[in-house]
């Protein structure tokens, strides 16, 4: 049976260009796993595509697809709650620089819900007030949250520092 080609949307494809690598990021964060992300990324854009919905602009679409993203990140862990995370030697791959690598080996070791709001924050550059409504929670429990996840971090890297 012939597989049917759809072309892709040109939005759908600028779409992938604009977002793809943010999300990737954002999604390597949240799992942990290079091809989880790969997975959480493809999924999160053919949800896209399936459902093409209308966005006010720009920055409505990518806020819609990092709560799907996120969304299918936490799906993810949650399918696979009792394994464990990659090994730390590929972790290092991920980062261009050692520096960077161990930045993001002691951001993968933080809760998923401080994970997701720093790397939001830091990374993404998102204020408090405009991750509030992707996760579903308040902008003092994003504050807080950031709050402890520094905590955490600091915590992390003044044991490797000893």
């Amino acid at each position: 049976m012939p597989v049917k080609k759809e072309k892709i949307s040109p939005d759908a494809q600028r779409a992938v260009c604009e977002y793809g690598n943010s999300l990737y990021r954002l999604c390597s964060v949240m799992t942990g796993n290079r091809e989880d992300a790969n997975d959480a990324v493809q999924e999160c854009f053919l949800k896209y595509v399936e459902k093409a919905p209308d966005f006010n602009d720009l920055e409505h679409e990518k806020a819609w697809l990092i709560r799907v993203a996120s969304n299918i990140c936490k799906d993810i862990l949650r399918k696979r709650k009792h394994q464990s995370f990659v090994s730390l030697d590929e972790i290092r791959n991920f980062g261009s620089c050692e520096d960077n690598a161990q930045i993001l080996e002691m951001l993968i070791s933080l809760e998923e819900k401080y994970r997701i709001v720093i790397h939001l924050h830091y990374v993404e550059g998102y204020k408090a007030r405009e991750i509030a409504p992707l996760l579903g929670i308040s902008e003092a429990a994003v504050k807080k949250r950031l709050q402890r996840g520094r905590e955490a971090l600091k915590e992390i890297y003044e044991k490797e520092a000893r």
